[in-house]
């Protein structure tokens, strides 16, 4: 059973005034346990509004999204249980800190789902570590902390929730490349430990690529398409002309295929054309 389900979501900013727009327009998908996948679109695509409805932050014009088999919004009294279990890190979260120490900060959601105080210790301490943030940190006050720390941080609050789906927008954001990383492994580690189901806008294919089990395309508030990394990557050249930018190790390949070299599969990753070039040499020494 899909972990998370929408159908026919529709979602109308300003329904009924002459500033009326469509954001989501009848989206239809089925997000199953255990998965990463990434959501990427061009500014005012709609994956934004999108995300903000799997945890009930905005209520769909029409349409349903289902958590665990049952509509969310079925019983209005159980939203803020939706919200402990469907958490969502808004791009520069950082932003969003106020409490006095590291520790406070991890620790406030925690606090918010009434967890005594041995479990919210063990969850901050467990998680602070998770993210790589140094225990001495913990009591100095997040303000004191670089950008990047900030940023995981942030990420950390909504991890030591220990929520079934964990939705980020732009993780990476305005960070240098070892900060994005940085988030990027602590995304990886909390996979591989809780098994969770991860959702990650991204403006950037060659972050999406790395460890995505499945991508989705908005354009224009719909669907443009869902489906796995490698069969997204074969659409290469239609996902360009809709504004997005392909790896540039996708674009190398395309071109080469434009001269007569072509492959089993589509190259999205350094990691996997190097994988490919290397089994391409070996079969020609073996032909000569």
């Amino acid at each position: 059973m899909a972990v998370l389900k929408t159908e026919e979501l529709t979602y109308i900013y300003s329904q009924g005034t002459p500033f009326e727009k469509v954001a989501v327009d009848r989206v239809n998908l089925e997000i199953n346990e255990g998965e990463i996948i990434g959501i990427m679109g061009h500014t005012g695509s709609g994956k934004s509004t999108l995300i903000q409805h799997f945890n009930g932050l905005l209520k769909a014009t029409s349409g349903k999204i289902y958590l665990d088999g049952k509509d969310i919004w079925s019983d209005k009294s159980e939203i803020r249980s939706v919200r402990f279990r469907v958490g969502l890190v808004f791009q520069y979260p950082e932003y969003q800190i106020f409490e006095e120490t590291v520790y406070k900060d991890i620790a406030f959601g925690c606090r918010n789902m009434g967890l005594d105080d041995k479990e919210i210790k063990r969850r901050v301490t467990e998680t602070a570590y998770d993210t790589g943030l140094p225990e001495e940190i913990l009591n100095k006050s997040p303000f004191e902390l670089s950008g990047g720390q900030k940023r995981r941080v942030a990420i950390a609050g909504v991890m030591a929730m220990h929520p079934r789906v964990l939705i980020l927008d732009e993780p990476s954001a305005g960070l240098d490349p070892m900060g994005r990383d940085r988030i990027f492994d602590c995304i990886r580690n909390y996979h591989r430990k809780t098994g969770n189901t991860i959702l990650i806008v991204s403006h950037s294919m060659e972050d999406i690529a790395k460890f995505a089990d499945r991508i989705l395309v908005m354009n224009n508030g719909g669907v443009f398409c869902f489906d796995k990394t490698e069969k997204v990557f074969s659409r290469a050249e239609e996902i360009s002309r809709i504004g997005l930018d392909v790896p540039q190790i996708t674009k190398v390949f395309m071109e080469l295929k434009k001269h007569g070299l072509d492959f089993d599969r589509e190259i999205y990753t350094v990691e996997y054309a190097r994988e490919v070039i290397v089994k391409k040499l070996k079969e020609r020494r073996i032909i000569c």
